[in-house]
């Protein structure tokens, strides 16, 4: 449930005049060679090449549901209810990597400490805890804490590096996810190979996640799934870019006893945006069952095509998603593993779903002010039906989300605004200010209710050394 940049492409339209001397998107062949230059032969020793920063991030949001919807929270031994629910909290990361070794092999070591501050420690408003508010057994705010974020070590020759420990992963499959105050990370081995121009590999082998709002390492579940762990999530895929127009990613992967998932997407470029440009982007997913079948059969096919033009500053993005299996399309909890073009506030992501957005941006920079963007959206997604759904997965007691076999029809829609501001210069350049406001209205047994979302993230990096 989260709003991937990958997957949602800002894309689009104004009238108007063309400029004389606009060039357009290339469509030339981009032919493999090897890499021009070797990353480790360019090595600054271990000391000479550390660097330590960070940033630091004040993240707040506050939920209202409506038509009869409340959140829950424990108080004197009583569940009490009521319609709302806010999370503020700081999180810090402070990050300290070395340089590589010189030499044909070359060391690097990466430690990063992620800290949260709790800001509204109140019961009543952080609703016993979440993904947003680490909270203790008793539901009360734990007031402030503290974890590795990441610890791992790295080797590289030429331009391939191996990186073992608490790490950042991204692929369409196993992607860190940073949508709260600190960032998801995961645990085990990985390897980044380019070695050639224009194609590159990644792979990795991952046996914990480190939650974004947990202290400990937690087994890897699926986002949508009843609380079923798994014990290994292997992947390997490649980015290859063709032509200079068009760019491309393959991923497979195995999560153990859950599914294999395998992910293809393209994103393609016509034209020249201060003129009138077309951004064609493709995600597709395919997820079959394996092993002892923890999350039931599955066998699902889910795609999202997103259209879009842009002249200058405006842009207007026309995306179509559809699941063609009687189970969600589901991905792993705490990874931004979906890069579906309708991956909003709501994944619209359930059984034989379909789903349309339409989506406007607005660049200020085109007007004298760089940095400053807004954009809105609305989706609506239709069909959905899980009354052919036979497995357990979805439908036992306690799910977090509702019985499948509920859903017969059911629609929702969501509409969202937001605008962001980045300064340009200064002491504190690079900082970004991002408000959001959404709103979900859904069917009587769509999974994610009917709920108002408004959100304020202010971002401030900084370099120590």
């Amino acid at each position: 449930m989260k709003l991937s940049s990958k997957a949602l492409l800002a894309l689009a339209i104004s009238s108007i005049t063309a400029t004389a001397f606009a060039e357009t998107q290339s469509q030339d062949f981009v032919p493999t060679t090897l890499a021009g230059t070797s990353a480790q032969s360019e090595a600054k020793g271990f000391i000479d090449g550390a660097s330590l920063g960070g940033t630091t991030r004040n993240w707040f949001s506050n939920e209202n549901k409506f038509r009869g919807g409340k959140f829950s929270y424990e108080k004197h031994g009583e569940t009490r209810t009521d319609a709302y629910r806010t999370n503020w909290v700081q999180g810090t990361i402070l990050n300290g990597t070395s340089g590589f070794t010189q030499g044909t092999i070359g060391v690097s070591t990466e430690v990063a400490v992620y800290n949260a501050l709790v800001l509204d420690r109140s019961k009543r408003d952080i609703k016993g805890g979440s993904n947003r508010t680490l909270a203790d057994s008793n539901g009360d705010a734990v007031d402030q804490w503290s974890k590795l974020g990441l610890a791992n070590v790295k080797f590289r020759a030429s331009n391939t590096t191996l990186t073992a420990g608490r790490q950042n992963f991204s692929s369409g499959i196993v992607d860190t996810i940073g949508n709260r105050a600190l960032p998801s990370s995961f645990e085990g081995i990985s390897i980044d190979s380019q070695e050639f121009s224009n194609l590159s590999f990644q792979g990795g082998v991952f046996d914990r996640v480190s939650p974004r709002t947990e202290q400990s390492l937690s087994k890897f579940r699926s986002e949508y799934g009843n609380g079923q762990t798994t014990d290994k999530v292997k992947t390997l895929g490649f980015n290859y870019q063709p032509f200079k127009s068009l760019k491309t990613s393959v991923f497979a992967a195995n999560v153990e006893d859950f599914w294999n998932q395998y992910y293809v997407g393209a994103t393609h470029e016509l034209g020249d945006s201060s003129v009138l440009g077309l951004t064609t982007g493709l995600n597709y997913y395919k997820t079959t069952d394996t092993g002892s079948k923890k999350m039931g059969k599955i066998d699902n096919d889910t795609y999202s095509l997103s259209l879009g033009l842009t002249h200058q500053a405006h842009s207007l993005t026309f995306a179509y998603q559809a699941i063609n299996g009687d189970e969600y399309f589901d991905y792993l909890h705490e990874t931004n593993g979906i890069y579906l073009a309708n991956s909003l506030t709501s994944d619209f992501n359930g059984p034989n779903e379909k789903s349309f957005q339409i989506a406007y941006g607005l660049n200020m920079a085109e007007y004298g002010v760089p940095g400053l963007k807004f954009n809105a959206y609305s989706a609506r997604g239709w069909g959905i039906d899980g009354t052919h759904y036979t497995g357990t997965a979805y439908g036992e007691s306690g799910v977090r989300r509702s019985d499948l076999r509920l859903m017969d029809g059911e629609t929702h829609q969501e509409y969202g605004v937001g605008a962001s501001y980045a300064i340009q210069s200064g002491s504190l350049k690079a900082t970004t200010i991002r408000g959001t406001y959404v709103t979900h209205r859904a069917s009587e047994n769509q999974a994610d209710g009917n709920i108002r979302e408004f959100r304020l993230v202010t971002t401030i990096p900084f370099n120590i050394l």
